[in-house]
């Protein structure tokens, strides 16, 4: 449990590596024949996860002293015994292991925890199975046990997670032959970008189209060694954002690399929208929050896990704005969207939930309460940040799993924390 008093943000942060590529980085890495170099790798839960994922493939895993780097020595996925892979609360880890996974022709069972279990994997079961592997699971969720090889073929999957899309994506080139894929729905889609830049640096053969919902990829290629610095998550860099725009004041994150393709810098055009100031010097971004922030409708599609830190925002804006069109963001770790309502509520915003998306009447302040994480990284930040714009203490039931992703983020916040 922790308490967060009301208090302005201001001042100047370092954020730490994006997740998404980070286990990007470790998957390929372990895929790949020969020594990689990962640079300024995230460790956190999540990534240490995928890290423990990769060993149990077969890939050794060593650190600098310091661990701004990080050695894989790999000789592909060719493990010839079952293999059970722990894939803890990791959704990243689950959907594009489990896809690349089914190329190896031993059982590889994945699985992870309670909330991990929870979660639909069934239309990328059926897109492994369409590509000519085995794999059995009970309910549509984890565990699972996939088997190869993958023999390729033309598979048609909805995508409401954009994870599916990128399992398949970086499956495909290990396939015997030539891979079909067709999105009917496809969300998320800077997720994909990010997936896309790997095969990219990767020389991986491929075709997509702009909307990326058709792509085609040659079969019987491999993975290379490489040595690549990962670049700032915009994902945790946004509760910071919205620290400023919240607090009227003036927050500095540094690490970011304004040309990434990190889907979750869209935050700022919404921040911007709202009233807020954004000056980029470099690798550095400052977000000047206004005297009063605006309300809108704000489309949140491709950028699901902003819906907690914007709701938060929201409720402190002079005005209503609408989430919408995130239905994803309820298959996330927890149903993001009924927790942020029930979130809001006790703290007596006046808040509507919807399908897809939040409804949300701001009226300037927050008031003070006890609220749940429900273990959720990304709710349990959102609640801290809210104390920027609260009349009174609010204390968050338990602040552990923050460490999913952003192990420091009570540390880094305490430094900009000020006296209102």
């Amino acid at each position: 449990m922790i308490s967060l008093e009301p208090r302005k943000m201001e001042g100047t942060v370092q954020i730490p590596a994006s997740k998404s590529q980070t286990i990007r980085a470790f998957l390929i890495a372990a895929a790949a024949t020969g020594d990689s170099v990962i640079r300024h790798p995230l460790l956190s839960s999540d990534t240490l996860s995928c890290i423990e994922a990769v060993k149990a493939m077969g890939a050794e895993v060593s650190f600098s002293s310091d661990k701004s780097e990080a050695y894989v020595h790999s000789n592909g996925f060719r493990a010839s015994d079952a293999i059970t892979v722990d894939a803890g609360n990791s959704g990243t880890t689950t959907y594009l292991l489990l896809a690349m996974a089914a190329s190896l022709s031993c059982p590889v069972t994945i699985t992870g925890d309670d909330q991990l279990r929870k979660r639909p994997i069934g239309p990328l079961v059926a897109a492994i199975k369409a590509m000519g592997a085995k794999a059995e699971d009970t309910d549509g969720k984890p565990p699972i046990t996939v088997q190869g090889p993958l023999k390729g073929g033309t598979v048609s999957i909805e995508c409401r997670t954009s994870q599916y899309l990128s399992g398949l994506l970086l499956a495909s080139p290990l396939a015997e032959g030539k891979t079909t894929i067709d999105c009917p729905i496809l969300y998320e889609k800077p997720y994909v970008t990010l997936t896309l830049g790997w095969l990219d640096r990767q020389g991986i053969r491929y075709t997509i189209s702009d909307d990326y919902m058709h792509a085609e990829v040659e079969g019987g290629q491999s993975y290379k060694l490489f040595d690549e610095y990962i670049n700032g998550d915009f994902s945790s860099a946004s509760f910071f954002f919205a620290a400023a725009a919240i607090s009227g004041t003036a927050v500095t994150v540094e690490g970011l690399d304004r040309n990434d393709g990190q889907g979750d810098k869209a935050i700022l055009d919404v921040l911007e929208a709202m009233g807020c100031t954004i000056t980029w010097n470099g690798n550095s971004v400052t977000v000047q929050g206004p005297e009063k922030l605006k309300g809108g409708e704000f489309d949140l599609n491709a950028i699901p896990d902003t819906l907690p830190i914007l709701a938060v925002t929201a409720a402190a804006a002079h005005g209503c704005v609408h989430l919408t069109n995130v239905p994803q963001a309820r298959i996330k770790e927890t149903d993001r969207i009924r927790c942020m309502h029930d979130n809001l509520r006790l703290l007596g915003v006046e808040v509507e939930e919807e399908e897809d998306g939040l409804l949300i009447h701001g009226n300037g302040y927050i008031h003070g309460a006890a609220v749940k994480g429900y273990g959720d990284h990304r709710i349990i930040m959102a609640m801290a940040i809210a104390s920027a714009a609260s009349d009174a203490t609010i204390t968050i039931d338990d602040e552990k799993a923050a460490a999913v992703t952003f192990p420091t983020f009570f540390s880094l916040l305490e430094t900009i924390r000020r006296n209102k």
